[in-house]
Parts: structure tokens; C-alpha cells; sequence
């Protein structure tokens, strides 16, 4: 190939080249070769920019005759390796470029960005340039995940399907319905283990694809359910452990403060002015110093609140509470309301949850006693443990609670023995005195094969949900405007 001429101005350079006459080329049709040169035709190539100008390159190429008479193609144009490519008008290595933003960002953001490297894209040719990408052809995996992700939250629904044991992404289908996930299935007979989030409608899909197929629970679903449930029962038994609660913050900030107003008083009780004091200690003539310390108050209070209207029927609640601690709040509001109260629903929730039945003062929120309870003592220090023996000994209840909390836990750990003591870890808690326990054992017991998978063996749903969380983001960078189609390029090719 040679070169004819280089032309530079201030907003372009352009390359005039032109190839060598009298090759033999195969034609892409039939792949005879021939030296039948029929003419010459020039391409123009958008390069990459050089010195912050665009490139573009004039190339003078042969178009041949093809010699055979059977082949569908009469003639065909030469093509320069590494510099042009048929149908296109960009080299391979800007092509590549220009697939990799598509990917990466898509659409118009994909073609602002191609804009500041100098090369003039519209939205449009952009996905363009993204849809034309094959997406390269994966075996189904032994080990597989699948989770569902919002096309419109609420009404619109499509599934993800990885390989669970490398993370990589092996399809998109168009919406989560049983017969899809099935059909799918049936379509890759390889699949052995399918990890799942307990969805009821994946678990009938697997079914009725392969009942050989193992189901694997995923173990932080498991151990969220335990902690709802939970959260539920430390609610209801709010008078057992309302007395107790954390110490007064009392941090540096505090001291300071408390430090100052002695210091100002001091001054100002020898007769010092105020605003001598303010100079002397470096304070501000209305300073913070000058008031009075605020006393501190427990962790979990709201100050703001009013829960004078919730006050006068504190008697009765405790005493209901007392008589039935898993009394839903909805009843509670109906009995309050005939005795005169005129707040909302929400402020009797919040006056509960704060702990105000049990103590004249908010301490603890159920929130963080369940935290409490559910966090391994050895990431707890001494003021926190401490507190925790208190809660878990409030009552026989709460004690089961905490006993049975860290049982469930030391069963995530995946052991061959799993399944036997699960067996026995239920028949404790219906011998305890915990409702909202029961409910989560009973959906155990629903789904109990795939539990026991899940307590035995090693897969996890984890990078599936990881997949799910880099789908939200591709979704916001399309605005929520991007198809099926459009989305399962992405989600492959990234």
C-alpha cells in the first residue's frame, strides 16, 4: 500500500493511499481466487484522532471480477487487513473502541463520549454498533443461579440465569413466568443445582423442567426471614426488656461543653463581664457555652415526639400488652379510640416502638435489640454484651430467642450434619413459646429439601445478586427507556 499524500489543516488530517495493482484476491463469495481487475474505488475510513484532530483516510482499492461463473457475486472489492472491513467505515481497532463504550455506556451517553475522542456518533448508530455485537455462545452451567430484577417496578418483571460458581452471565429472559424459566431449562439439559431466593414460582419452574434438579435456598434470605421474624417477637415482648437500655452519651463534645458553661460562670460570678468572658476564652458573645448544658438523653429517644396524646392511655396498653404481647396494633388503636383518643396510627406505632408502653422514657427500639441479638458476641464490646445479657435474661422468652438465634446461625456454616440438627432446632422453637417463630419454621418445612441444600452444600445465590445489583445500573443509564433486547446485550457483553 502506499501513501499519496497527507493533508493537515486545523480541523482535519487526511491520508490518501492507494494499494498495489495486480493481486490475487479470493472472492468472498465462492473463495476462487482472481486478477481480473475490473476498477477502482475509494473508501473513506475515519480513524483515530492524532493531536487532537480526526483522521480520515482516502483509500484507493481494486474491485475485482469474479471468475467463476457459478458464484452469486460478479465482483468484489479488495480489502486492506487491520484498515478497512466490509460494509464498514471505521478500522478494526476504532470499531472495537467504538463497541466498547456502546457496552459500557450505550445510546447518546455512549455518543457524547465518542464525541470528546473525535469521532461524530449519533445515539442511534451507537446501539447500532452494540446490537451488530454477537454475543459469544455459553454452555449451560452444572451450577446455576437465577433471580428476577424490575423492568417496572411492580408490573414488569425479567430473569437472570448465571453460572453460580464463576459469576458469568449465560441469559436474560424476557420475564420470570414458570413456563419461560421451564421451557429455558428444557432447552439446557446440562443444569444439575440451581441456586434460587426461595421464589415459589422458580422453585415450580425447576419442578416441572427436571425434578432431579437440586434446589439451592439462598443463606442470607434464610437468615433475613429469621431476622424478621425475630424483629417481630422482640416487638411483642417490649415489656420484658424495656427497662433496660444503653448509658447516656456522655462523649467529648459533652464534656467540652459542660467544661465551658463552668468556666463562663466562673468568670462571670467574680464579676467579669460578658463579653470580657468571651474574649478571655475565645467563645462568641451568644455562644453555645453561655446556655446551660442540655442534658443527654438515651440512645433510641425522639425528642420531637408528641406522644402526649398517646400518654393518658399507657395503663391500658401495657396492661393488653401484658395480657397478649403479640396484640396487633390495629386492635390496640380500635380499644384506644373508643377511650377517646384522636392521634393517628402511626404515632401509637412509633410510641410503641420506642419503647414508651414499657418506661416513661424511649430507651431501646425492637430495631437494634434484634441486632443485638443477632450480631456474634466476639464483634460486640463489653457495654454491648453486657446489654445483651440483660435483654436475653428478661424474660423466658427473649432467653429462648437469643439461645435459638445463635443456634440458627451456627447452622449457615455448610456441614453434612446440617439437615438433622435443622430437624431438631424446629422442634424446639414449636416447643417454645414464639408465634412469629412458628410462621418462619413453617416455611421451612415448605421449602425443606431446598433448605437442607442450602445448610449442606456449598453454592449460594451471592453472585447472582451482585449481577442484579450491576443490572440496576445499566437500567438507570438507559433511563428506564431500554427493551428487552437492548438489555440482554448489555447485560451478556458487560
Amino acid at each position: 500500500m502506499l501513501v499519496e499524500a497527507v493533508e493537515a489543516s486545523e480541523r482535519l488530517v487526511r491520508i490518501t493511499v492507494r494499494t498495489v495493482a495486480g493481486l490475487s484476491l479470493q472472492c468472498p463469495g465462492c473463495g476462487r481466487e482472481s486478477q481480473w481487475e475490473h476498477s477502482r474505488y475509494v473508501g473513506h475510513v475515519a480513524d483515530g484522532a492524532i493531536g487532537g484532530r480526526p483522521v480520515m483516510i482516502d483509500v484507493s482499492v481494486c474491485r475485482l471480477y469474479c471468475e467463476n461463473a457459478d458464484c452469486s457475486k460478479i465482483t468484489f472489492v479488495e480489502q486492506v487487513d487491520g484498515l478497512t472491513e466490509r460494509y464498514q467505515r471505521r478500522p478494526p481497532a476504532l470499531r472495537r473502541v467504538v463497541e466498547a463504550v456502546a457496552v459500557a455506556l450505550a445510546g447518546s451517553v455512549g455518543a457524547r463520549l465518542l464525541a470528546v475522542l473525535h469521532h461524530m456518533l449519533s445515539g442511534t448508530t451507537v446501539i447500532g454498533c452494540l446490537m451488530r455485537i454477537s454475543v459469544p455462545e455459553r454452555k449451560a452451567p452444572r451450577v446455576a443461579g437465577i433471580d428476577e430484577f424490575a423492568l417496572l417496578k411492580g408490573h414488569k418483571y425479567a430473569a437472570i440465569i448465571i453460572d453460580a460458581d464463576s459469576g458469568e452471565r449465560i441469559e436474560v429472559l424476557p420475564d420470570r413466568r414458570a413456563a419461560t424459566v421451564t421451557a429455558w431449562l428444557r432447552e439446557h439439559p446440562g443444569i444439575r443445582t440451581v441456586c434460587l431466593d426461595g421464589s415459589g414460582g422458580f422453585a415450580q419452574a425447576i419442578r416441572d423442567a427436571d425434578p432431579k434438579i437440586v434446589q439451592v435456598m439462598d443463606r442470607w434470605h434464610l437468615w433475613h426471614g429469621l431476622t424478621e421474624a425475630a424483629l417481630k417477637e422482640t416487638t411483642a415482648h417490649g415489656a420484658c426488656w424495656g427497662k433496660f437500655g444503653p448509658p447516656l452519651r456522655e462523649g467529648k463534645r459533652a464534656t467540652t461543653t459542660r467544661e465551658r458553661w463552668q468556666q463562663v460562670h466562673q468568670l462571670l460570678d467574680a464579676g467579669v463581664g460578658l463579653l470580657a468572658c468571651s474574649r478571655q476564652l475565645g467563645l462568641g458573645e451568644h455562644g453555645q457555652a453561655l446556655c446551660p448544658p442540655r442534658p443527654a438523653r438515651p440512645l433510641g429517644a425522639h425528642p420531637d415526639l408528641p406522644a402526649r396524646s398517646v400518654d393518658p392511655y399507657r395503663d391500658h396498653l401495657r396492661r393488653c400488652r401484658s395480657a397478649d404481647p403479640a396484640a396487633p396494633t390495629t386492635h390496640l388503636l380500635a380499644e384506644i379510640r373508643e377511650m377517646g383518643y384522636t392521634g393517628s396510627a402511626n404515632l401509637l406505632v412509633r410510641y410503641i416502638n420506642s419503647g414508651r408502653v414499657e418506661a416513661d422514657h424511649a430507651t431501646l427500639s425492637p430495631r437494634r435489640v434484634t441486632r443485638l441479638l443477632s450480631t456474634h458476641p466476639d464483634h460486640l464490646d463489653d457495654d454491648q454484651r453486657t446489654l445483651l445479657g440483660q435483654l436475653a435474661g428478661a424474660c423466658p422468652e427473649m432467653t429462648v430467642l437469643a439461645t435459638q438465634i445463635r443456634a440458627f446461625s451456627n447452622l449457615l456454616t455448610p456441614n453434612a450434619g446440617n439437615d438433622k440438627a435443622l430437624t431438631s432446632w424446629i422442634a424446639c422453637i414449636r416447643a417454645a413459646n414464639l408465634p412469629f417463630l412458628h410462621s418462619f419454621t413453617n416455611g421451612l418445612e415448605r421449602d425443606r429439601d431446598a433448605v437442607d441444600a442450602a445448610l449442606t452444600l456449598p453454592h449460594h445465590n451471592g453472585r447472582t445478586e451482585g449481577v442484579n445489583t450491576k443490572i440496576k445500573l445499566i437500567k438507570r443509564q438507559t433511563y428506564g427507556r431500554a427493551g428487552h433486547p437492548l438489555l440482554r446485550q448489555r447485560i451478556l457483553l458487560s
